[in-house]
């Protein structure tokens, strides 16, 4: 369930608790008038089926309610009410297929912007597996996957590719192109470094690497595991289970694929910069790929079950 707190023009009230009334799948209306200060106005609560969510949410946004008052919407980890059974019983369809658009643009949006925390992230992740990748140490390049922040970016792409958002494809690509230009600038800066102190030598990047020698060693098993990893990451995103992603950041090698790739520059392997580089644009593009699918899936089977939902009667 979802609950939703707008605050509405006094002229729109009305129409705002029509809107509500009519929506399968809301309950918990509440009005409260003259309450709101900033902007002025009423308060109108309710709890709304989540598989509902996006369409109340878009007949809001029809009203205006976005440009003259205000929506706010958070999830509810625990409702004890028979009428909100009775609610999601009515909605169509089952709540964790739904998506909410507005929701993940939102959140694709804060994940893809290019700060200085997500510069800070992906740098450290691209020199732990820099360590991994010199070590030969299978656990390094997990954890500097895990740690890498790239999969919001590349859901942003995804999600302005099936919403046409221009604005969100510009941020987020900014967000892949810099942040990894960056991080492989500084990690080559940090590979001379600890070759400088003895730690990095490039016989350990040239030796034998049972391990670690997949990330410069592209094949069509990468772009598998890059497309089911996109389309398990864009699951997890627009079902709110964003425990899975932890699981799609250690099986795709971008972080590592970068991090190879700017050590073998430090140290003059064109081959393996090379085999790197093509590593690290076919993740990418496996991702995106995949993303962007599984986003077209979902709203085309979600179109559908509400139109079997309308012609089913009452």
């Amino acid at each position: 369930m979802l609950h939703l707190r707008l605050i509405t023009p006094p002229d729109r009230t009305d129409d705002v608790v029509r809107l509500i009334e009519k929506t399968v799948g809301t309950t918990h209306l509440v009005v409260l008038p003259g309450t709101a200060r900033n902007p002025a106005g009423d308060v109108v609560m309710c709890d709304v089926a989540r598989e509902a969510g996006d369409e109340l949410l878009s007949g809001l946004q029809e009203l205006g309610l976005d440009r003259t008052g205000s929506i706010a919407v958070e999830n509810i980890d625990l409702s004890l009410s028979k009428r909100a059974e009775n609610a999601e019983d009515e909605a169509p369809g089952e709540g964790a297929d739904a998506v909410l658009w507005e929701h993940l643009a939102e959140e694709t949006h804060e994940e893809s912007t290019l700060s200085v925390t997500y510069l800070a992230f992906i740098t450290i992740a691209t020199m732990i597996a820099a360590c991994g990748v010199v070590l030969d140490n299978a656990i390094l390049i997990v954890g500097a996957m895990a740690v890498g922040p790239e999969f919001g970016p590349l859901a942003g792409v995804s999600t302005s590719i099936v919403q046409r958002a221009p604005r969100l494809a510009l941020r987020s690509l900014i967000a892949l192109v810099v942040g990894f230009a960056v991080a492989m600038a500084l990690t080559v800066g940090f590979s001379l470094f600890m070759e400088a102190v003895g730690l990095f030598t490039k016989e350990q990047l040239e030796g034998d690497r049972p391990q670690t020698s997949f990330v410069y060693a592209p094949d069509w098993f990468s772009f598998v595991v890059a497309v089911l990893a996109g389309a398990a990451g864009t699951l997890s995103l627009t079902s709110a289970k964003s425990g899975a992603l932890v699981g799609v950041a250690i099986s795709v090698t971008t972080v590592p694929a970068a991090a190879n790739a700017a050590l073998a520059l430090s140290f003059g392997d064109t081959r393996q910069t090379i085999g790197s580089s093509e590593q690290l644009a076919l993740n990418l593009l496996g991702i995106i790929l995949a993303g962007t699918l599984t986003l077209l899936a979902q709203k085309w089977f979600w179109a559908r079950q509400r139109k079997e939902f309308i012609r089913e009667p009452a």
